[in-house]
């Protein structure tokens, strides 16, 4: 029997071996017939014609107990912290029992421990590199005029909410999971996670491996 492993926030990497999803709104253009290839020289994104619109936090377009792994990365943070337990929650009803669950977000502990160290040196933007370029909890500018307020609505490159290891153990037990533990790049117990894995998204960041 075939496995099943699902990706989720995908992005333009979207290998063959897994299931792909993401919420671009680019993306669910290019699928609309037509249209999406009329528009696909001029969107900024194309993404991989393997890559699927769905969302986590209103559940994917997958069985329950049907899913050997499931992995995302850098995508948690992007979710208001109920959407995030919605999206664990969907998570866990898609594994099957004993199947594994790789995700990783940006540390904020590593974040925080930087902001106070630029305090320590009196560094006069030590505030506006913590909100606007680490953490992107910042919002430099309110958007403006119907344009404005639609990329506000349809874009997703602010962060929501950060995680520190604990918080985010603590999250994934709440959830359900078990033998949580942290994770490094390319450490998995299932080779299948290679083939989503980029090292460099490891870098200041918490990533844990669990278990339904």
């Amino acid at each position: 029997m075939k496995k099943l492993y699902v990706q989720y926030g995908c992005g333009l990497s979207a290998p063959e071996q897994w299931e792909n999803f993401d919420t671009s709104p680019t993306l669910r253009i290019q699928k609309i017939p037509v249209l999406g290839a009329l528009l696909k020289g001029r969107l900024n994104t194309v993404f991989p014609s393997n890559a699927r619109y769905g969302d986590i936090v209103k559940g994917l377009p997958v069985e329950d107990d049907s899913c050997d792994g499931v992995y995302c990365s850098h995508v948690l943070e992007h979710l208001s912290l109920n959407d995030f337990r919605a999206a664990l929650g969907n998570t866990y009803r898609i594994l099957k029992p004993g199947g594994l669950f790789r995700c990783v977000v940006p540390d904020l502990e590593v974040i925080a421990r930087r902001y106070l160290a630029a305090l320590e040196t009196k560094k006069e933007t030590a505030s506006i590199e913590f909100l606007r370029d680490d953490s992107l909890l910042g919002v430099v500018s309110r958007p403006r005029g119907l344009k404005g307020m639609l990329t506000s609505q349809l874009g997703n490159s602010h962060h929501l909410w950060m995680w520190d290891y604990h918080s985010l153990e603590n999250e994934l037990r709440t959830a359900g999971f078990k033998e949580i533990r942290k994770a490094a790049f390319n450490d998995g117990k299932d080779e299948m996670f290679r083939w989503v894995e980029e090292e460099a998204r490891f870098t200041d960041a918490v990533a844990l491996e669990c278990s339904k």
